[in-house]
C-alpha cells in the first residue's frame, strides 16, 4: 500500500502566500504614500536579482532558496504598493482636480439612474472633460451630484451629459468622535468632490453617451422592482425587504426594520451576499443536472452557471459585495469542477487576490472583511462543531447542522462585528435558524414571480404568498428585537483589542482541533494580554473629562463628559433616540464608553454667564448680549457662539479674553464668515465645527 503524504498547508494554498504580502503592500502605500519612482525602482531591482538566481548552480539555488522567497514576497509587496497608488485617482495625471478652479466649466456624464432623496435627486457623475479659457481637455474623475427638487426641474437620466460651471465642494467628514469616515469611503470610490445643483446651474447637452450593457442592466433592475411593487402590495416595509432580498435594492428599506435586522444578527439576509448566490447556485446546479447534454459536460455546466450568476450580480447593481461574492464563487466553482483536489482555502485566497488586484480599496470594505471571515469560519469550524453532537433524528440533525454553520460563521466574524458595531446580538442563533429558511423560500418565490410575471393570475398568487412570508419574517424579527437582553450594546473595542481577540480565536481554535497543549497555553496567555489591554483602556476612560461641541448642521449639541457619565446641552431633538442622535452623537458616546446621561453634573457650576467645568471656564452666547468694557478682562477657555446671535466679537473681547472662539453648525455660514474675519483682525484663535469637525476640550 502506497504511503500517504500530507502536503503542508502553505504549499497546498499558494495564493495565501501571495495574498499576505499583497495586503501588506496595499496597507503600507495607503498610510505611507511611497512615491511611484521609489517603489518601481525597488521592484525592477528585485526582479533582476531574482532572475540572476537562474545563473547559479542548483546547489546554491537550493541553499539560498529562502532569499528567493524573500525576493518574491517583496516583489508582491511592491505590486500591492503599485496597485494602491494606481487606484488612487489623485495620482492620475488626467484627474480633473489637477486643473479645476471655480471658473472652470465641466462636462459631466450621468453614470447611473437618479436616486430620489427627501430634498434632492442623487447621482454619480463622470467628469469627461473640462473647459479652461475656451479650450476643452479630456479628464478623468467622479463627482457626487445632488439635483434640487425644484418645481418643473428636469432631472438628467443615465447617459445624459450636463455642463456646469464650478461650485464643487470637497467631501468632508462631520468630524465627530467615533463617526463614520465618509470622506475616506468616498475617496475609495474615487470621488472627492460633490456639488448641489439648482435649476439654473446646469445645462443638459444634446449628445448622450449610453452604454448598452448598463442600459440593459438598469432596465432589468427597474423591471424587477416594478414587478415586485405591483404584486407585493399593502405594506411598504414588506415591499422594501422583498426588493432588498432579491436584488439588493435598499432605497425603499425602512430604517427601523433595518435596525431590527441588525440588532438580531440577520442583516446579512437583506444584503446580496454569498448566501444569495449560494442559493441560486444550488438551484442552477439542480436545473442543469436535469438537462441531458449539459449534465454530462463540465465546461457547458460551468459556463452556464457562471453566466447566470454574473448576470444576476450585474442586475443587482454590481456593488462591491455582489462582485466579491461572484468572484469568490467563480474561483470555487472552477476549482471544484476542473481541479478536484483544489484546496478551498486556496480558492478563497485566489478570489480575494483577484478582487484586490481589481480594487485594492476593497480591503477597507466592511462587507469584504466580514464575508471572508465568515466563510473561512464555516470552512474551518463547521464540521468540528457539527461533530460535537450526533442524533439519528433527521429534523434535529438538520437543525444542528444549520446551527453549526451559524456558530462557525459568528466565531470568526464576531471580533470584527464588535469593533465596527460595538454590539453582540444574543438571539442570532435562533433568528438565523428561523430567517434563513424563510428568506430562502422567499427568494425562490420571488424568482418564480419573475418567471410568471406575464401571467397576472399566477403572479398575484405568488405575490400574496411572498407578502405573507415576508410579513411573518419582519414580525418575528421585531419580536426578537423587542425581547429583553436581546442585544449587548456599546461594547468597548479598539484595533489592538480586535487583533488580540482574533489571535486568541485562531490559536485557541488550533489548540482544540489539533489537541495541542502548547497552543492552548499560548491562547491563555494571549487572552490574559487581551484582558489587560482591554481593562487598561476601560480604566483610562473612567478618568476622562471632556467638553465636546459636536458638528451637526443647523443644530447645537454639546456633551459635558465626566468619567462614564455625561450631561447634554443642546436641541431637544437629540434627547430622544432617533436617527439624528444615533448618527451624530452615539458613536462618540460609545467610543468614550459613557453609559449614563444625567440631568445635572456636580462638576458644572454656573455663575451668571460663565460655566465652570472643573478648572475650565466657558461662555456660551445665543442671544444679543451686551458687554461692558473691563480693565481686567475675564479670562475664559472657550467662547461658544451658537444660534446666530446678533453680536460682534470686538464688543465681546472688551470684557473677556477667550483662549478659543468656537462657532458651531447652528450658525449661518455668512455669519460665521463675518465672525471669522473679526477674529483674524483681532488675532483671536477660532474653531469652526463645520470646517474642522467637533471641538473637543480635554479638561484633565
Amino acid at each position: 500500500m502506497a504511503k500517504k503524504y500530507n502536503i503542508p498547508f502553505w504549499k497546498s494554498s499558494p495564493f495565501i502566500r501571495l495574498l499576505l504580502p499583497l495586503i501588506a503592500g496595499i496597507i503600507f502605500q495607503w498610510y505611507v504614500q511611497v512615491p511611484f519612482v521609489i517603489s518601481a525602482s525597488i521592484f525592477f531591482i528585485l526582479v533582476a536579482l531574482l532572475f540572476s538566481f537562474h545563473f547559479l548552480s542548483i546547489e546554491k539555488r537550493y541553499k539560498f532558496q529562502y532569499v528567493q522567497g524573500l525576493f518574491v514576497n517583496t516583489i508582491i509587496f511592491c505590486i500591492g504598493i503599485f496597485l494602491c497608488w494606481q487606484k488612487d485617482i489623485r495620482n492620475d495625471s488626467n484627474w480633473f482636480g489637477n486643473y479645476y478652479s471655480n471658473t472652470t466649466f465641466l462636462i459631466i456624464k450621468i453614470n447611473e439612474p437618479p436616486i430620489e432623496k427627501d430634498k434632492s435627486y442623487k447621482v454619480d457623475g463622470l467628469i469627461e472633460s473640462i473647459i479652461i479659457n475656451g479650450k476643452q481637455k479630456n479628464t478623468n474623475g467622479k463627482l457626487l451630484i445632488y439635483f434640487s427638487k425644484e418645481d418643473s426641474i428636469r432631472v438628467p437620466k443615465y447617459g445624459d451629459k450636463i455642463l456646469i460651471n464650478g461650485g464643487l465642494q470637497n467631501i468632508k467628514n462631520a468630524g465627530n468622535p467615533g463617526g463614520f469616515n465618509y470622506s475616506r469611503y468616498m475617496a475609495f470610490q474615487q470621488t472627492l468632490h460633490q456639488v448641489y445643483l439648482k435649476k439654473d446651474k446646469f445645462i443638459i447637452l444634446k449628445n448622450r453617451n449610453e452604454n448598452k450593457i448598463f442600459s440593459f442592466i438598469y432596465f432589468a433592475r427597474n423591471a424587477v422592482i416594478s414587478t415586485l411593487q405591483k404584486y407585493i402590495v399593502g405594506n411598504t416595509k414588506v415591499t422594501g425587504i422583498a426588493e432588498a432580498l432579491l436584488i439588493g435594492y435598499k432605497e425603499d428599506l425602512d430604517k427601523d426594520v433595518v435596525q431590527a435586522y441588525s440588532n438580531t444578527g440577520v442583516v446579512h439576509i437583506i444584503a446580496i451576499s454569498g448566501m444569495h448566490l449560494g442559493l441560486i447556485y444550488v438551484g442552477l446546479v439542480w436545473l442543469f443536472s436535469q438537462i441531458p447534454y449539459i449534465k454530462n459536460s463540465a465546461i457547458a455546466r460551468v459556463v452556464l452557471i457562471l453566466t447566470c450568476l454574473w448576470l444576476f450580480s450585474l442586475i443587482t447593481g454590481a456593488s462591491a459585495s455582489v462582485l466579491r461574492s461572484a468572484v469568490m464563487f467563480t474561483c470555487i466553482i472552477i476549482g471544484k469542477e476542473f481541479f478536484k483536489q483544489a484546496n478551498v482555502y486556496n480558492s478563497l485566497a485566489s478570489s480575494a487576490f483577484l478582487l484586490l488586484c481589481y480594487n485594492p480599496f476593497l480591503l477597507w470594505d466592511v462587507g469584504f472583511q466580514l464575508s471572508y471571515f465568515a466563510v473561512v469560519g464555516i470552512i474551518w469550524l463547521q464540521k468540528p462543531i457539527q461533530n460535537l453532537y450526533y442524533t439519528k433524528n433527521k429534523p434535529l440533525s438538520y437543525l444542528w447542522e444549520m446551527s453549526s454553520i451559524t456558530i462557525a460563521a459568528q466565531i470568526l466574524s464576531l471580533p470584527m462585528c464588535i469593533y465596527y458595531f460595538h454590539q453582540i446580538p444574543t438571539t442570532f442563533l435562533f433568528t438565523n435558524l428561523i430567517c434563513v429558511p424563510l428568506s430562502t423560500t422567499i427568494l425562490f418565490a420571488e424568482i418564480a414571480l419573475m418567471c410568471f410575471a406575464s401571467v397576472p393570475f399566477v403572479a398575484t398568487i405568488i405575490g400574496k404568498f411572498i407578502y405573507v412570508l415576508t410579513w411573518l419574517m419582519n414580525f418575528l424579527i421585531s419580536g426578537f428585537n423587542d425581547m429583553p437582553l436581546s442585544l449587548i450594546d456599546k461594547i468597548y473595542a479598539t484595533p489592538l483589542t480586535t487583533w488580540l481577540l482574533y489571535v486568541f480565536v485562531l490559536v485557541m481554535g488550533a489548540a482544540l482541533l489539533e489537541k495541542n497543549k502548547f497552543f492552548f497555553k499560548l491562547a491563555i496567555a494571549i487572552f490574559l494580554l487581551f484582558t489587560c489591554v482591554w481593562g487598561f483602556g476601560k480604566i483610562k476612560l473612567t478618568q476622562q473629562q471632556k467638553f465636546i461641541v459636536y458638528n451637526v448642521s443647523k443644530h447645537t449639541a454639546i456633551d459635558f463628559v465626566s468619567k462614564n457619565k455625561y450631561w447634554f446641552f443642546g436641541d431637544n431633538e437629540f434627547k430622544i433616540d432617533g436617527a439624528l442622535q444615533n448618527f451624530n452623537l452615539k458613536p462618540a458616546r460609545v467610543q468614550m464608553q459613557v453609559e449614563e446621561r444625567l440631568d445635572t453634573l456636580d462638576e458644572i457650576k454656573k455663575t451668571k454667564m460663565i460655566w465652570q467645568f472643573y478648572q475650565k471656564k466657558i461662555i456660551m452666547i445665543d442671544t444679543i448680549t451686551k458687554f461692558l468694557p473691563l480693565i481686567n478682562k475675564i479670562k475664559i477657555d472657550v467662547l461658544l457662539i451658537y444660534k446666530n446671535p446678533k453680536v460682534h466679537i470686538a464688543d465681546i473681547v472688551t470684557a473677556v479674553k477667550p483662549n478659543t472662539v468656537v462657532f458651531d453648525g447652528s450658525n449661518s455660514m455668512w455669519k460665521i464668515a463675518q465672525w471669522k474675519k473679526e477674529c483674524e483682525e483681532l488675532h483671536l484663535p477660532y474653531f469652526i465645527t463645520t470646517e474642522q469637525g467637533a471641538f473637543v476640550l480635554n479638561v484633565e
